[in-house]
């Protein structure tokens, strides 16, 4: 895996490294592309890192997506964790000998996955950074691609979303594959409290054109605004399709997300709390 860490920092970064306070909060104008302030503040929040392995301890859709990359990483490779968290994907993977790369820009979680790896007696690299500029990962370098638990949606922004797609089709081999879960926005009718952001923010979206359909602020463990977007299925394939990637597998998910939806001709691509895809290069 070629990680060209030695590249020269632009003065902006150079500036933005300058401003950045010991806390880790940075002024709102020098945050890097596609990072909120809330998503900021949640990466650099060492106490969120501390006590993520805890939050989401028997996650059924931890099981889940498991279970569906043990079917798509079958033979060892090059892996690429995008938000990998504190390495709950990867460490498994190391073990089964795959060359395991995890990538986050939160130090913090960064840390707690080397600490994980030395205690399980394998080898996971690490690179901190922002997921919109993966300039330092080489082209066709990875035979899969990871980027789980709605990672992509906290990308702030369609353009920098689709910019973090078209460098997973840059660093994935052209028989690799990419294992991808978002959240479906649509999912919210199930629920009045969802019915009823869904109405109010599809008329400041649609017609006061403020923000995209899908943004969504919210308060987490103490951390205001971080965000997370939900897609429409039609939003997500066109995404991919921009970015050179072809959905290979999609597994919509159930309501309460411990597998797949049943009865999937029934208003699938509403009832569906996301989905996880397998996609390969066009």
């Amino acid at each position: 895996m070629n990680v060209r860490l030695d590249a020269t920092i632009d003065p902006r970064q150079q500036r933005s490294a300058a401003v950045t306070q010991k806390d880790g909060s940075r002024p709102e104008w020098l945050l890097p592309p596609g990072v909120p302030k809330g998503v900021w503040d949640y990466a650099h929040a060492a106490h969120i890192a501390a006590e993520y392995d805890d939050t989401v301890a028997g996650s059924r859709l931890f099981l889940f997506d498991e279970q569906v990359i043990a079917r798509h990483c079958r033979k060892p490779g090059v892996v690429v964790d995008l938000g990998c968290g504190t390495g709950r994907a990867l460490i498994p993977l190391a073990k089964r000998g795959f060359y395991a790369v995890g990538v986050d820009l939160s130090l913090h979680m960064l840390r707690i996955v080397r600490a994980k790896a030395r205690a399980a007696g394998v080898t996971v690299h690490t690179v901190r950074a922002n997921l919109v500029e993966l300039e330092c990962l080489a082209d066709r370098s990875a035979d899969y691609v990871l980027c789980l638990f709605s990672t992509l949606g906290m990308i702030y922004g369609r353009k920098n979303r689709r910019q973090v797609l078209r460098h997973v089709r840059r660093i994935l081999k052209s028989d690799g594959t990419f294992i991808l879960h978002v959240h479906n926005v649509w999912h919210n009718l199930l629920t009045p409290a969802g019915r009823g952001w869904l109405w109010r923010h599809w008329l400041e979206t649609r017609l006061l054109r403020r923000g995209d359909f899908g943004d969504r602020f919210f308060e987490y463990h103490g951390v205001a605004n971080v965000f997370v977007h939900a897609f429409t299925w039609r939003e997500l394939r066109r995404d991919l399709h921009t970015a050179g990637l072809k959905v290979q597998h999609a597994v919509p998910l159930s309501v309460d997300r411990n597998g797949p939806l049943g009865a999937t001709w029934f208003f699938g691509s509403v009832r569906a709390n996301g989905w996880v895809l397998a996609c390969s290069a066009r």
